[in-house]
């Protein structure tokens, strides 16, 4: 690590020619199509989970229990109730 005034501009203009100097190596650059699908993925994620809460909520103001609630998203009535716990509304 560079202590002196002299170190550390040295250090830059080394940093500096190095990145002006620098050539991509083409077996360096990775093709971006596996970021893409992740992303995908995510966002399909979001409007699945989305999706789930709304059906959660529809199930609620039909009068449906958390424990049946539960049983369908695979976890008790009471972890369905903490995770999607919201007052019920009449239709």
């Amino acid at each position: 690590m560079p202590r002196t005034t002299q170190e550390i501009l040295e250090q830059a203009e080394d940093l500096a020619a190095r990145f002006e100097n620098h050539e991509p190596n083409a077996a360096n650059i990775n093709d971006a199509g596996a970021l893409r699908a992740l992303r995908m993925a995510f966002l399909a994620r979001a409007d699945a989970e989305s999706d789930l809460v709304n059906a959660v909520g529809v199930a609620r103001t039909d009068g449906h229990s958390w424990a049946a609630i539960g049983t369908m998203v695979g976890t008790s009535g009471e972890a369905a109730r903490q995770r999607y716990g919201q007052p019920a509304t009449k239709r």
